[in-house]
């Protein structure tokens, strides 16, 4: 249990990334905090393909919790980026970068949008970010029935997400029908070939025959009732990471395929991803400390 620079309670348990594995903080945590507070704010990490998918049917599906709403955050810098432009002129004004981009940004609603639950999109605002580009932003996801409302917290603090909060608690006052995208009985090669069609928007799935033999063997065990965690690059909704924006069509190459017994799901390796996670020989942590007055040091 930790606390926030404003003195809110933050639970801090687990944290898998979602690249490689379901990117959710532990069942423990989230159901502790819905017992001691009135909402209960979570993260399922990297793009709403991954963690937002996993935290719904592998994480929900266990535990049985029902999300009432959902957040995608957003910033412009990244939707240059999906709309073309290179990582040297994501501060430089670029709308057409923006608008092109955009249809990532729409990816990721509409796929929330088939779990039955309403969505909003966080803008993280930078200082580089200029009006034109955020106008064209909340104009075509308008055309979408999409809200997006601009967040300053990092200046700002909590001051600074006064209207996302308001929006969220309001989105969450409506009655919703959440369900997963699969249903457990679901065979597993279909349970990936479901993801892989309704969320990267993938025209197949492929595997090797050695592959497909282990899907063969764990659809005779008890792992056929189990979901699927899908393994792949966070930077595109194929697997190729310099697939950006919303591409469609693509081919899912399925590599390898693993059993995660304890954990009660199947792990499908996809396109070239590394499962051991690349981490620092000193922890940020370390250089985090309190000064003789009571103040943090070390965070920036």
């Amino acid at each position: 249990l930790v606390q926030t620079l404003e003195n809110n309670p933050a639970i801090i348990h687990g944290g898998p990334f979602a690249n490689i594995a379901h990117g959710c903080n532990s069942v423990l945590a989230t159901t502790t905090a819905l017992k001691l507070a009135d909402y209960v704010i979570t993260e399922a990490g990297f793009g709403a393909d991954l963690g937002a998918e996993k935290f719904f049917d592998i994480k929900c599906r266990k535990a049985g919790l029902k999300p009432s709403a959902a957040v995608v955050v957003a910033t412009v810098r990244a939707l240059k980026l999906n709309g073309g432009a290179t990582k040297d002129m994501l501060t430089r004004e670029d709308v057409s970068a923006v608008e092109r981009g955009v249809q990532n940004l729409l990816r990721h609603t509409e796929n929330i949008a088939k779990f039955n639950i309403p969505v909003v999109v966080a803008l993280n605002q930078f200082t580089s970010d200029t009006e034109a580009e955020i106008s064209i932003i909340r104009r075509l996801l308008a055309e979408q029935g999409r809200d997006i409302i601009k967040c300053t917290h990092w200046s700002d603090g909590g001051v600074g997400t006064t209207a996302l909060a308001e929006k969220v608690v309001e989105l969450c006052e409506q009655p919703t029908h959440f369900a997963p995208l699969y249903p457990t009985d679901m065979p597993l090669w279909e349970k990936v070939e479901t993801i892989a069609r309704e969320v990267y928007r993938a025209g197949e799935v492929i595997a090797d025959a050695k592959v497909r033999a282990r899907f063969t063997d764990l659809q005779k065990t008890e792992a056929s009732q189990y979901p699927v965690c899908i393994a792949k690059t966070q930077y595109s909704f194929s697997s190729d990471p310099t697939l950006l924006g919303a591409p469609s069509g693509h081919t899912l190459p399925v590599r390898e395929i693993r059993l995660s017994n304890g954990a009660e799901f199947v792990v499908a390796v996809c396109g070239d991803i590394m499962t051991m996670p690349g981490l620092p020989r000193v922890p940020a942590a370390e250089s985090i400390d309190l000064d003789g007055n009571g103040d943090i040091t070390g965070l920036f």
